[in-house]
């Protein structure tokens, strides 16, 4: 993605009902990124930098070794880190040419405080996560 088309970010779930307003402000902190396959985006054990959403192509989850989660078109990930300041929990890879949005802490906190829509959309996915967990979330 070269350039911010809204019908293009919508297709993305998290974005697809915010507000004219909210994707504007979305559009206007996110950094576009394209990565080859085997690009490692996070590092487990690293700082968060970053919240990643993906808007085509799909990347590999590993999280801890033995469990590993393929994350495709509309999924996102790296926001744990950026909500509770702890360094990254799993590695994640490009499986292939991955393109999306990048989106900084500092960016990030922007967004949450001053667009409560997306607060709420993320919340959401991430109550769904938790809700189908077969483990506690520490």
């Amino acid at each position: 993605m070269t350039s911010f088309d809204p019908d293009q970010l919508r297709r993305i779930p998290l974005l697809a009902d915010l507000t004219d307003e909210t994707l504007s402000a979305v559009t206007s902190l996110a950094t576009p990124f394209t990565v080859r396959p085997g690009h490692v985006l996070v590092e487990r054990g690293h700082p968060g930098s970053g919240m990643f959403l993906i808007e085509a192509g799909t990347v590999e989850v590993d999280l801890d070794g033995s469990r590993k989660v393929e994350l495709g078109p509309g999924e996102f990930f790296g926001e744990l880190s950026l909500l509770t300041d702890r360094h990254r929990t799993a590695r994640v890879h490009a499986v292939t040419e991955v393109t999306g949005l990048a989106i900084g802490r500092r960016e990030f906190e922007e967004l949450v405080e001053t667009q409560p829509g997306l607060g709420l959309a993320i919340l959401r996915v991430l109550a769904g996560r938790l809700a189908g967990a077969q483990e506690p979330v520490v």
